[in-house]
């Protein structure tokens, strides 16, 4: 079970990234905001991630609010219940 835990994660970490560069083309799509999003929740994978997301955290405290709010939305759907 855990194995499917950190695979899906990892898919909807990349997913996000993935919208994200698209939507850094598209106006329907908030780029960055995706990017942000996948980044936190790679960031419980990748220490270099966590460090880039704290970096970002100290210089975009908005966004940051924002990510975290999904990121705890998103992992809240892959605890055990």
């Amino acid at each position: 079970m855990d194995a499917i835990k950190k695979v899906g994660l990892l898919i909807i970490g990349w997913l996000f990234i993935f919208l994200g560069i698209i939507g850094l083309f598209l106006p329907i799509l908030q780029g960055v905001l995706f990017i942000l999003i996948g980044l936190a929740i790679l960031s419980s994978r990748s220490e270099i991630i966590m460090r880039f997301l704290k970096h970002l955290e100290e210089r975009y405290p908005r966004h940051h609010e924002r990510v975290e709010v999904w990121k705890a939305k998103i992992e809240g759907w892959f605890k055990k219940g």
